[in-house]
């Protein structure tokens, strides 16, 4: 029934900055835009929904809707985070890249099967950048195995 992502859509304070950010950085297209005046309940309202095409067909998406108070707080990589895959060439020019235009980060850090590296966006929301390691990458039915039986021993030693 699910074919795959067609796109995730967070708040934005300033869609020109979010723009900067994720077209001008990160190089994902603005690919739409889309100006919403009034709610399919004939709410009026005033939002711009943008967004950004990665290669896969899917899209990263955002609001900006300043009638609409929304509070933008830093987030723990744990509590929230955008990890978008790329490879391993890319994840360290992103990395120079970053540092070079005084972009706050973070990393290289290695996760076994992916190496990642870490940016804030101007609303605050990590992106991680993760390149996978071949050699360090199960196939997909040892990795879900192994996953399965991880979960089933965190749950047992972790119920209350």
């Amino acid at each position: 029934m699910i074919k795959g992502l067609h796109h995730n859509a967070y708040r934005c304070r300033n869609s020109e900055e979010t723009r900067k950010f994720y077209e001008d950085f990160l190089g994902l297209p603005l690919a739409d835009a889309l100006s919403i005046g009034s709610t399919k309940t004939g709410r009026e309202t005033e939002a711009l929904h943008t967004f950004y095409r990665m290669d896969d067909g899917s899209f990263l998406a955002f609001f900006e809707v300043p009638e609409q108070s929304f509070k933008f707080i830093d987030q723990h990589d744990y509590d929230l985070h955008i990890a978008l895959e790329v490879d391993m060439d890319s994840l360290h020019a992103m990395f120079a890249k970053g540092k070079e235009m005084g972009i706050k980060t973070r990393g290289i850090s290695d996760h076994h099967a992916i190496h990642s590296i870490y940016f804030r966006d101007p609303n605050g929301y990590v992106i991680e950048l993760t390149a996978k390691v071949p050699e360090k990458t199960s196939d997909d039915k040892t990795a879900a195995a192994n996953a399965r039986k991880m979960l089933e021993e965190w749950t047992s030693a972790h119920q209350a």
